[in-house]
């Protein structure tokens, strides 16, 4: 989906480095992060991730954005439970 929105290639196979990756800008990396403290079990959103996201973000897209992080987790745990294969929806241009 994110390549038909635009988004290079070479931006969606360098996602495990978004941290440290110059593909990705500030806000990218706050809302990257957030999405990673609110799925790896053990992670919390801190109060210094929150005023970043602030930055970025109002309340309505926070919401937005939660949101959406939130249903990719829950269709991801539930696929896995009924062992629904992944569709394959991206693959690299060639």
């Amino acid at each position: 989906m994110s390549s038909e929105l635009g988004v290079p290639d070479e931006k969606i196979l360098a996602l495990e480095e978004y941290a440290t990756n110059p593909l990705y800008d500030e806000q990218e990396r706050a809302a990257l992060e957030y999405a990673d403290r609110m799925t790896i079990t053990g992670q919390d959103v801190d109060d210094e991730l929150f005023s970043r996201l602030h930055r970025f973000f109002d309340e309505d897209a926070l919401v937005e954005l939660t949101a959406a992080i939130a249903w990719e987790n829950s269709s991801s745990k539930f696929n896995r439970a009924l062992r629904v294969p992944s569709q394959r929806l991206w693959k690299a241009s060639e």
